[in-house]
Order: C-alpha cells, then sequence, then structure tokens
C-alpha cells in the first residue's frame, strides 16, 4: 500500500493522513484514531490496520496489502459481515 491510497475506505482517510496523525496528536488507543476524519468508525475493516500503524514506532514502514488486494479482502469482510446481519433477521 502505497502512502497516499486510503487505508479507511469507508471515508477516504489515507495511509500518510493516518500516520501523521498518529506523529502530530500521538494516540494511546486506536479508537483515537477516529478523530483522524472518521477512521476506523465505518465497516470496521481497517481497524486491526490501524492498531498496527499505531503499534509501530516507525508507520511507514508498516507493511500493509497492495490497494487492489486490500479493496477486495474489504468487500470479502463486508459481504460476510451482511451475510451475518441477514441470517440474524
Amino acid at each position: 500500500m502505497n502512502q497516499d491510497d486510503d487505508l479507511c475506505l469507508c471515508f477516504h482517510v489515507t495511509k500518510r493522513k493516518v500516520i501523521q496523525h498518529i506523529r502530530v496528536h500521538r494516540p494511546r488507543v486506536a479508537s483515537q484514531l477516529s478523530e483522524c476524519f472518521g477512521a476506523g468508525t465505518g465497516c470496521g475493516w481497517c481497524r486491526p490496520f490501524l492498531q498496527r500503524l499505531l503499534d509501530e514506532a516507525e508507520p511507514d514502514n508498516v507493511a500493509l496489502p497492495g490497494a487492489a488486494q486490500y479493496a477486495s479482502r474489504r468487500q470479502r469482510y463486508r459481504d460476510e459481515q451482511q451475510g451475518q446481519r441477514d441470517s440474524n433477521s
């Protein structure tokens, strides 16, 4: 994933914005990253990736899947979430 690829696909928050937010605001827990343009508050797919960036001393070096693979995996995640909601109805 490149710096300017969306990390939070729901709100189009780039990896660069999240890293900059971490550097400037120094959040203590991943949930505080929601203050970065709502990152992590939509479908929830990006939350583990946000946590990985927060946990690293050098978040620029965190390897994430490429943008296409990331989006594809998110779509599967959302499809599974929808299937669970449908079966609970």
